[in-house]
């Protein structure tokens, strides 16, 4: 028995060094890149986000906000660690080039059959044997390395694809940002209104105290007041919700009230339609990232072919045998080894097939791709130019029905207007003011949105 413990100490001494080494081995190759999470109910004297970051409450600008949402938005940091798995995988793939070191250890208890004669031995007996192996690949015909470029390939595939994200965070920022600075001004727009519908109210009263209205203008314009009232409360609550929309986006988590800078005016955004295609066709990340996979998948094609061949490795094993652990053997052995594929159930012939057909799928989802690049930059140009057209034109209806208000208040507290006229240009103003505001904000998305399709970063 004291035998028997002191060969497991034996072959724990040999396993272990070896443990930790691969272990230090392993820690320095991966290193850890898990963001930090804060933790709920944490004062939010300055705001905190999801990757630990810290965004003082002042006015953010719109770049601000997309590299905030770059750093913390989920979606783009699952494809960041998506880019470091591809990553371990090229080193996995690398592996096959390095020789591969292991030790063994075993312990038996040998029950000879009852009827077999051995020579000065026992009819029972231990047996331990404790080892060491070392096995080298030499020559496996470009398995090691397709391995390698597949990985290398599908890596640079995870990379493009996390561009991607990144433009669709972007997109998905500047849709949010603007859509709270639209509905900024909608809000003050009704704000204004019900300050006003305030003083008409006051001025029918007037009126009315005096004789010179009836009744009925002052029921007019108490109506109007509680329509105002109801139009500032959903104002409101959009603009909250714009502001929810765009917190979200960004990956942000308890973030108390913080300003965005005002930029929604009108510059104008010159490309032609052929200057957006050609930079679409040259900078898109999916694009890119297809023409990587399907790479990776002709790469596949003589990966899966070299099943047919040979494979050449070395091989040496130094090993202790006995029946006592106090008088082991020693030996030891080297050698060649060469393994041929002579049948396997045709499934290199399978592989081989599945991985054409994968070929195939891909440069079908290339072409795919492309005729949504065209799609996209065309649909993108096409709402670019009509936002950039309506511009003009709802500047224009804001101001005359601005004018068209001035005058029905003027002519009301001139005595002269009727309640009717007042509120026919009040909801004039309102509808102008509106459709100008969003004719700014769309052709600020649809410049963002003909950006993303150029995949311009």
């Amino acid at each position: 028995m004291k035998n028997k413990y002191l060969f497991v100490c034996m072959a724990l001494i040999a396993f272990v060094p070896l443990m930790f080494a691969q272990a230090r081995f392993a820690a320095a190759e991966i290193p850890s890149s898990e963001p930090s999470i804060t933790s709920p109910g944490q004062p939010i004297s300055k705001a905190t986000t999801t990757g630990g970051d810290v965004i003082p409450a002042r006015v953010l600008t719109l770049n601000q906000c997309i590299d905030i949402a770059l750093k913390n938005n989920p979606t783009v940091r699952a494809s960041m660690f998506g880019v470091d798995v591809n990553q371990s995988r090229v080193g996995e793939a690398r592996s096959g080039y390095y020789p591969q070191l292991s030790a063994s250890g075993s312990y038996a208890r040998v029950h000879p059959q009852a009827n077999t004669v051995v020579f000065n031995t026992p009819a029972e007996f231990d047996q331990y044997l404790t080892g060491f192996s070392l096995n080298q690949t030499i020559l496996d015909f470009g398995k090691t390395s397709q391995q390698v470029d597949i990985s290398k390939y599908n890596l640079d595939s995870s990379r493009l694809d996390l561009n991607t994200t990144q433009d669709t965070i972007t997109l998905s920022v500047k849709q949010a940002y603007y859509g709270v600075l639209q509905t900024r001004r909608n809000r003050d727009v009704a704000a204004d209104v019900l300050k006003q519908f305030q003083l008409h109210l006051d001025q029918a009263k007037g009126f009315y105290d005096v004789g010179t209205k009836a009744r009925i203008d002052v029921i007019k314009a108490e109506v109007d007041l509680s329509n105002a009232k109801l139009s500032l409360i959903n104002a409101e609550n959009a603009l909250k919700i714009a502001w929810v929309t765009l917190s979200n986006v960004m990956g942000t988590t308890d973030v108390p009230a913080y300003a965005i800078e005002d930029n929604l005016s009108f510059q104008k955004y010159a490309i032609t339609s052929e200057e957006a295609m050609a930079r679409a066709f040259e900078n898109r990340s999916d694009l890119k990232s297809i023409i990587a996979k399907r790479q990776a998948a002709e790469a596949n094609i003589s990966f899966a072919q070299s099943g047919y061949y040979p494979v050449l490795s070395g091989f040496a094993n130094y090993n202790w045998a006995g029946q006592t652990t106090s008088s082991l053997d020693h030996y030891w052995n080297y050698g060649l080894q060469l393994t041929v594929p002579l049948f396997s159930g045709f499934l290199t012939q399978q592989q081989s097939a599945e991985a054409k057909s994968n070929l195939y799928i891909l440069k079908a989802n290339e072409d795919s791709i492309r005729q949504q690049i065209l799609l996209d930059v065309r649909q993108a140009y096409l709402n670019l130019q009509a936002a950039e057209a309506s511009i003009a034109t709802a500047e224009l209806a804001a101001a005359q029905a601005k004018e068209n208000l001035d005058l029905a208040n003027g002519r009301y507290a001139a005595g002269v207007g009727s309640p009717i006229e007042v509120s026919d240009a009040f909801a004039t103003y309102v509808t102008a003011q509106a459709n100008y505001t969003s004719a700014m904000s769309n052709y600020k998305i649809a410049q963002a949105t003909i950006e993303k399709s150029m995949g311009a970063r």
